[in-house]
Order: structure tokens, then C-alpha cells, then sequence
């Protein structure tokens, strides 16, 4: 009989290993096998689990939009009482984290905007992901920008901003990334469109 709690902890090992062999391997060279090679268990485990490679991968997937999410819930707990002007920080700070730098999420992630052109289910959580980005970051600029069409624009720019910035330190040589500099920019298009368009925030414009 399994141990109580065995399940997760295997399932987690199945993600990290399926992490591991897209860094290694890409999306199309991980394989049941090579998963289970990093994973130090049998290729049957994960079709026992997840169904197959697909289920993994779509595990693995969903990892990472969840390490996202609770980044920045993190974030906002710890900081308590924040107003919407910190919590824009606060997503970007999330976005440019240490573990979206990491190379199995790096790796994952490039793989993923690739793979999700031809399959159905990934694009389905890319969809989520943009939506969610967006909707963190609309929910703060409304607080600040009063005309519905600005704020909505502001999100949808920012979003892309974060993407793309993020984006071309990924892809860009070693020792010229520099997620720092990138970070950085996306505050600094953050504060532009607020004082561009934005209500008076020099008061306490708490959300």
C-alpha cells in the first residue's frame, strides 16, 4: 500500500524531471523515457498519473502559470496594504523573478509559446496565462487611470511589454541578459502611462 502523501510528491518529481528534459531536450525530443530517466522512476508511473507525455507536459505547463500566480500572491501578503501602484510593481517584480529566470523555466516556457501554435490544449493555457497577466494588471490600472479605454490599453501594452522584454533577455546571449535593465523598463512604461493618463496618485490611491 502506497505511503499517505506519496502521490503528490511523485507527481512534483514527474514535473520537475519533465522540466529538466525540455531544457534538455526541447518539446518535441522529451519522450515518456526521457522524463522518467530524470525522474529516476518507470516510464509507467507517469502514463499511471498524468495518462502519457501530453498530461505531463500539460502538468508541467500548468506548473509554471501556477508559480506565477502565487509569486505574486506571495508578494502581496507579505507586503500587506499596498496601493495599486505598488501592486503594478509587484506583478512586474513577479514576471522577472528568479525562478522565471531559471533555465528549466526558460526553456519550458520558449518551448511552450512554440508548441502552443499547433496544439490545441497548450493554447488553451496560453490564452489563460495572457488573460490572467492582463486582467492583474487592468485591475490595478483602474485604480489609477479613470477612462476605461486608457486603463485597458495600459494593461494590454504593459502585458506585452513584460512578454517581450522578458522575451529578448531569454533569447539573448549569457552574458548580455540582463533581467535587471528589463525589470526596470517595464516600471518605467508602468509610470509613463500613469502620469500620462492617470488620476492625481499623489495621495494614498490604496486598492
Amino acid at each position: 500500500m502506497p505511503k499517505v502523501g506519496t502521490e503528490p510528491v511523485r507527481k512534483q518529481q514527474l514535473i520537475d524531471a519533465t522540466l529538466k528534459s525540455i531544457e534538455a531536450y526541447g518539446f518535441q525530443g522529451t519522450t515518456i523515457v526521457t522524463i522518467s530517466r530524470f525522474a529516476g522512476m518507470s516510464s509507467g508511473i507517469i502514463s499511471h498519473y498524468f495518462g502519457g507525455k501530453q498530461g505531463v507536459i500539460e502538468a508541467a505547463v500548468r506548473h509554471l502559470l501556477e508559480q506565477l500566480q502565487r509569486g505574486l500572491l506571495s508578494r502581496l501578503h507579505a507586503a500587506g496594504d499596498v496601493s495599486a501602484l505598488e501592486r503594478l510593481m509587484m506583478v512586474v517584480e513577479t514576471n522577472f523573478s528568479g525562478f522565471q529566470q531559471s533555465a528549466p523555466a526558460t526553456s519550458a516556457w520558449l518551448s511552450f509559446w512554440t508548441q502552443a501554435m499547433h496544439d490545441p490544449a497548450l493554447a488553451r493555457l496560453q490564452t489563460v496565462n495572457s488573460r490572467r497577466l492582463e486582467s492583474n494588471l487592468l485591475y490595478s490600472f483602474r485604480h489609477l487611470i479613470a477612462d476605461p479605454v486608457r486603463a485597458q490599453e495600459a494593461a494590454r501594452m504593459t502585458a506585452a511589454m513584460i512578454d517581450g522584454m522578458w522575451l529578448r533577455s531569454t533569447l539573448s546571449a549569457p552574458q548580455q541578459r540582463d533581467f535587471t535593465e528589463a525589470e526596470r523598463l517595464c516600471k518605467e512604461f508602468i509610470h509613463l502611462q500613469v502620469e500620462r493618463y492617470g488620476r492625481n496618485i499623489s495621495g494614498s490611491g490604496n486598492a
